[in-house]
């Protein structure tokens, strides 16, 4: 009975020992498939906004069509100071509740994909959270009241920004979707990780472009329809 319980301590022992050398390659795999997991979301997100693009521009032009009904030309008089620019970054910012609101559900998939992983490097996660959590915001950015702002606005004269406006503008300039850094992820990459980080990239790239581009004539055409300056 002796020898068996010395048996079992020397037993016990050994697989103490080495936990600690198996842990270098289990947290190299983790983070590995944590990675993999990454640009996966990241690529499916990047596609699905490429193939929104035609979504989000009826949401706009349903929107601006909207605008033309109910306050057409209400900033008309308006001055070109900071406080018109003010409420002009306020219809970039109900352009981007459209927009982005869009594209909610593939967002909110890659929030909650991407808010499970974890890397053994915390930087890495708490990256990761912060890229999900951006698009979330920016999927969830609460459209303003343009026609009513604009309204308050013109009857103080436009001397005035309401406080609405202030806080719509505030709220969506403070948003920075940042992905996470190739570079910290290079380690971790396995077969074709790399080559869908950069399809991945290249569909990102095509959305932005998209946004410049229609997203200014998108910010014309509503400026035009509420009378407001550039």
């Amino acid at each position: 009975m002796e020898a068996s319980r010395r048996r079992l301590r020397t037993l016990l022992t050994a697989a103490a020992l080495a936990v600690p050398a198996l842990t270098p390659a289990l947290a190299e795999a983790s983070d590995a498939s944590a990675t993999h997991a990454y640009i996966q979301a990241d690529f499916a997100l990047a596609r699905a906004g490429v193939a929104g693009i035609g979504r989000a521009q009826a949401r706009i032009h349903a929107y601006n069509k909207e605008l033309a009904a109910q306050c057409p030309g209400i900033g008309r008089g308006a001055p070109q100071t900071e406080a018109g620019q003010t409420m002009s970054a306020e219809v970039v910012a109900a352009l981007w509740s459209l927009a982005y609101g869009a594209n909610a559900g593939p967002i909110n998939t890659f929030l909650a994909k991407v808010s499970r992983l974890h890397w053994s490097n915390h930087a890495i996660t708490r990256a990761a959270a912060r890229f999900a959590r951006s698009w979330h915001e920016l999927a969830t950015l609460p459209l303003p009241p343009l026609c009513a702002d604009v309204a308050a606005w013109k009857a103080n004269g436009f001397q005035t920004i309401p406080p609405s406006a202030l806080r719509a503008v505030e709220h969506a300039e403070s948003i920075h979707p940042k992905p996470v850094s190739a570079r910290l992820l290079a380690p971790f990459m396995r077969g074709a990780d790399k080559s869908t980080l950069a399809r991945a990239a290249r569909l990102e790239r095509k959305v932005g472009e998209s946004e410049f581009e229609l997203g200014q004539d998108d910010w014309f055409e509503v400026l035009d329809t509420l009378a407001l300056p550039q």
